[in-house]
């Protein structure tokens, strides 16, 4: 039996808080959602200003990320590149860029997905807050 890390309270919000600063750092409003390894929701916040729209994307993309195990930016460059079909994916449901795994021990333990300005600045404020904990 294998043992695998897991995103305690703590760790939840010093991503949060982390992604939090770089977006206001940048001038951008956003939503922030981080999620566990089944992509169950742990934290939602959406900063002034930004867009109704992006409190159901975010969500959406850090679910993508973390049932997926990998960025959702992988999804995105695969239906752009053709594979239409793709879009069929069971729980799939946001197959844009800003959702990326939390990776710890080569275990995927979570997501964080960010929504409301270009796709890679929302990647960007993801991996600034995955920093937060040393990820």
């Amino acid at each position: 039996m294998k043992t695998k890390s897991c995103l305690e309270i703590s760790d939840v919000r010093a991503i949060a808080a982390a992604a939090e600063a770089e977006a206001l750092k940048n001038n951008w409003a956003v939503s922030i959602a981080i999620v566990d390894d089944g992509g169950h929701l742990l934290w939602f916040q959406r900063l002034d200003g930004a867009a109704p729209i992006s409190s159901h994307i975010a969500p959406g993309k850090a679910r993508t990320a973390a049932v997926g195990r990998r960025e959702s930016k992988v999804y995105e460059d695969m239906i752009n590149g053709g594979r239409v079909s793709f879009l069929s994916a069971s729980h799939l449901d946001t197959m844009l860029e800003g959702g990326v795994p939390i990776i710890k021990d080569g275990q995927c333990i979570g997501a964080v997905g960010v929504s409301g300005v270009k796709s890679n600045e929302d990647a960007q404020i993801a991996r600034a807050g995955m920093a937060a904990i040393g990820l």
